[in-house]
């Protein structure tokens, strides 16, 4: 623990002043694996770290990102969301995303169950795909959705960048979840292979 309440007075005064949702403002004085360490424009500066405040990676964006130099760089100013008090660092934890409008929410507004979209595979894995069907938007396709007989992999059926059309499903705004299928699609041609839609008098 980096000192409690009578070692450091002024830290845990101002930190306990803070509420869940205020908008504190600051200058990103270091990035690491882990998260970004802000300096606070207003309070007293931290005894030890970079910054009062920090913004884990999860915190940086609602998109999925593939390095934190992608959102900020050092000596830029932020503004960020008050999380909670982090009595062990002394630190207030800070959320860049929730000052941003929630992508999956936006597109939860405009999309329906069983509504058809267009989108590339982004990933394989062992139990499915996920594709990508709109700007910061993934959802997954269930190894048993991916075509209309059963396969052993993934890849017996796609590759990472095949463009396919597939169904929603499943529309979770809370988890922000987005499940697909591609067996309740129309047919998608990659190459000179076509993966044909499920027939009337096959299995559900």
């Amino acid at each position: 623990m980096m000192g409690g309440r009578s070692e450091n007075p002024e830290l845990w005064a101002f930190l306990e002043s803070l509420h869940y949702g205020d908008i504190l403002s600051g200058t990103a004085t270091a990035i690491e694996r882990f998260g970004v360490f802000v300096a606070l424009d207003d309070g007293p500066d931290h005894p030890v770290l970079p910054g009062v405040g920090f913004i884990t990676i999860p915190e940086l964006s609602w998109r999925r990102i593939e390095t934190t130099f992608d959102v900020v760089q050092v000596g830029q100013h932020v503004s960020a969301e008050f999380l909670q008090f982090d009595t062990w660092n002394l630190e207030a934890r800070l959320s860049l995303r929730a000052t941003q409008p929630d992508p999956f929410q936006t597109f939860a507004d405009r999309t329906a169950v069983g509504q058809k979209l267009h989108g590339r595979v982004t990933k394989l894995i062992p139990f499915g795909v996920f594709v990508q069907v709109a700007d910061g938007i993934e959802g997954l396709v269930h190894l048993r959705e991916l075509a209309s007989t059963p396969v052993e992999s993934p890849s017996d059926v796609v590759q990472a960048g095949d463009e396919v059309t597939v169904v929603v499903t499943e529309i979770d705004r809370e988890r922000r979840r987005l499940v697909l299928s591609r067996d309740k699609a129309p047919p998608t041609t990659r190459g000179s292979r076509t993966f044909p839609r499920r027939t009337s008098h096959q299995r559900s």
